[in-house]
């Protein structure tokens, strides 16, 4: 059995511990299959990233080339969307980590870590609109109009 498995079953509640009874055997089984779910959004997620980082050095490469170096935005945004996306997975299996863990002091870490990867998305997505409105052919007369 994986290691965080056997530790997650040495903390659960006394009666939870013994996998003979009907209710340990559940505990067990739910523990097992969110953290098997976990591992597998963590890992899109990493995914994501790497994808976003392959299409960003793609587009780099390709305006390097052209000799088109002037302006990065592009390569920006795309990186940005991906990692935008990737920050939803991870939280959502910062959350499914809140279902089962056992004490305060993780809830606690786990509190922490979402609420530094939402604000992490929040500013991101923040800076992808407004990369995003600077950049639209329209962007400069909805400027003079805003101003």
């Amino acid at each position: 059995m994986p290691r965080t498995f056997l530790l997650s079953i040495l903390a659960l509640p006394e009666a939870a511990r013994d996998l003979a009874s009907p209710h340990g055997q559940a505990e067990s089984a739910v523990i097992g299959a969110v953290l098997w779910l976990k591992l597998g959004i963590e890992t899109v997620g990493a995914a994501i990233i790497a994808l976003g980082i392959l299409s960003a050095g793609w587009l780099l490469v390709k305006a390097v080339a052209r000799r088109e170096t002037a302006d990065f935005t592009a390569n920006r945004l795309t990186l940005a969307r991906y990692l935008a996306l990737a920050l939803e997975f991870q939280l959502g299996a910062d959350i499914l980590s809140t279902a089962i863990a056992p004490s305060w002091e993780q809830i606690g870490k786990l509190g922490a870590i979402a609420v530094i990867r939402t604000a992490l998305n929040y500013f991101l997505s923040r800076e992808m609109r407004e990369e995003r409105h600077e950049t639209t052919p329209e962007g400069p007369v909805v400027n003079r109009a805003e101003g």
